[in-house]
């Protein structure tokens, strides 16, 4: 509808409820309406996943086609990574924005700061989707109100090709609003209550959710030492529940990720349950570390299973974990995939230990085998080193052709020795290539960076008060900060504005007329900023 239909629409409206109306401006309605496109969580979750649905097609056909996110700890970060995507790209398409768990944990727990080990309250992870998507919604609200008042601004100079073409990027403004990929980590529980958070995540907004195959209780970031996994039916249990919460939300096309952890967890909690040789139970516990047992010989509390018509003992920990065989990650892996995907997952996410091309591709590749369409969203995580790890990947292959590598240590390649050499000079093009090559390559979908604003945010404030405190004073704040902003086209610069004071006098006039007392009047100190 135009712009002038929907005032048209609401004039009609206003008409037929009689003189107690007559006070309602129906632009002023109309008005409202656009900049709340979205009145409910469910309106996003319903709409975003319509989104990602046709992103994962556009992959499908070209690897080229690849999605991006970075992880957002607060709505404010949510919004000003949206805004300055519009800003440099014109368009949000292949944007989207990711919820980290360990963010989470550690910013937005009320027990203070927490290691990612699923001990913060389950009810702040909807809690951030509803206010990440609060932030965006405003940032339609602000983009919008400002099209309005250019609008009226147009129609009072009588410039009607103005206002045409002001009505028309009204009409055709794209939304801030895009999908979020939102961590559920294990779910937090039995089935059950995975089921129950998932409701809430949807309901807040979220269309994808990213669930691992760790135990809920002893969950561990994927980083760290100590996971321990899940028998594949106890997984596929959680990934059916999400199913469920999405069908009886309404949201048909939303979007569940599987994540393994198996490439860094060697151990499980429990033995899979098996019927029959060769079934999933049974391809499970093939992986135990096991020895073989004399009938004779079974010592007291000893856990025994059958393999091949032999009797074997399966390698317990004192804290009653049992232990997989070492170098089987990797096929592990592949087939926590295959089944997650045969159980209703959508995407898969393998947590690895280092960013590599060849080991991500060649794993997807066997997936592929039954699997033609798999797909991955992938972690370019903070807690890789990767200017090492880049480095140490281009001295690896320089050695493999033979290439002189004497005036390199390849435990040293870290050190600013190097920046300036051809080897580091090759690794951060790789770096720079990273995603573009591993969406052709290793079947990435999704890039996402999981921490990207934690440390963006330590990092600015370090320099901040390395510059405020220090000989600067106040110079290190608005030579470094606010010249920077005005510069730049930072939005926020005109911060009264970004927190809303400019929707804020509009509604005011819409409910008081020429009553209003407006904020942004001749004495507001952000008409400093009017021509940054």
């Amino acid at each position: 509808m135009t712009y002038q239909g929907k005032i048209d629409e609401f004039r009609d409206t206003i008409g037929t409820r009689g003189a107690s109306w007559n006070a309602i401006n129906a632009e002023a309605a109309a008005r409202m309406r656009i900049q709340n496109r979205f009145p409910t969580g469910l309106d996003i979750a319903r709409h975003t996943a319509k989104i990602m649905r046709a992103d994962m097609a556009a992959y499908d056909a070209d690897p080229a086609a690849y999605t991006q996110s970075l992880g957002c700890w607060h709505g404010f970060i949510g919004q000003q990574k949206m805004i300055s995507i519009k800003k440099h790209f014109g368009t949000t398409k292949g944007r989207y924005l990711y919820l980290s768990g360990w963010m989470i944990a550690a910013l937005r727990s009320e027990f203070g700061p927490l290691p990612d080990q699923s001990m913060h309250e389950k009810t702040s992870v909807p809690a951030l989707i509803a206010e990440l998507y609060t932030f965006l919604r405003q940032a339609d609200a602000r983009e919008l109100g400002m099209l309005f008042r250019d609008l009226d601004k147009a129609r009072e100079r009588g410039d009607e090709v103005e206002a045409k073409r002001i009505e028309h990027a009204i009409e055709n403004h794209e939304t801030h609003v895009v999908p979020i990929i939102a961590d559920i980590d294990a779910g937090f529980g039995n089935p059950e209550a995975t089921y129950l958070l998932a409701k809430k995540m949807i309901e807040a907004g979220a269309c994808a959710l990213q669930i691992e195959n760790q135990v809920s209780d002893e969950k561990q970031c994927g980083h760290q030492d100590g996971k321990v996994t899940v028998p594949h039916e106890d997984f596929h249990q959680k990934i059916r529940a999400i199913r469920y919460a999405f069908l009886e939300m309404g949201v048909e096309d939303g979007v569940i990720v599987a994540r393994t952890d198996s490439l860094g967890a060697g151990l499980t909690k429990q033995i899979a349950f098996s019927k029959e040789p060769g079934d999933l139970g049974d391809r499970y516990n093939a992986f135990l570390d096991c020895e073989e047992v004399d009938a004779g010989r079974i010592g007291n509390g000893d856990v025994l299973i059958t393999r091949d018509g032999k009797l074997m003992r399966p390698k317990r920990l004192p804290s009653n974990l049992y232990q997989f065989r070492p170098g089987t990650g990797e096929d592990r892996c592949v087939l926590d995939c295959i089944t997650a995907l045969e159980s209703g997952a959508d995407l898969l996410w393998i947590e690895t230990e280092k960013p590599h091309i060849g080991q991500i591709g060649g794993m997807v590749n066997r997936i592929r085998e039954t699997i033609p369409n798999a797909k991955l969203v992938y972690n370019n995580s903070p807690s890789f080193n990767w200017t090492l790890n880049f480095r140490q990947q281009v001295y690896d292959a320089w050695a493999k052709e033979g290439r002189d590598l004497s005036a390199y240590e390849r435990d040293r390649l870290m050190s600013v020795d190097y920046d300036a050499t051809d080897l580091a000079i090759e690794a951060d093009e790789r770096i720079r290539t990273f995603q573009k090559d591993s969406a052709r390559e290793a079947g990435i979908f999704h890039h996402l960076i999981t921490l990207p604003t934690y440390h963006t945010a330590a990092l600015s404030t370090d320099n901040l008060a390395k510059r405020y405190f220090g000989e600067e004073g106040m110079l290190g704040y608005v030579k470094q900060v606010q010249r920077e902003e005005i510069r730049q086209g930072i939005a926020c610069v005109k911060h009264q504005n970004m927190a809303g004071s400019d929707i804020g006098d509009d509604h005011k006039e819409y409910f008081a007329g020429e009553a209003a007392l407006k904020a942004g009047g001749q004495h507001n100190t952000m008409n400093q900023f009017a021509a940054a």
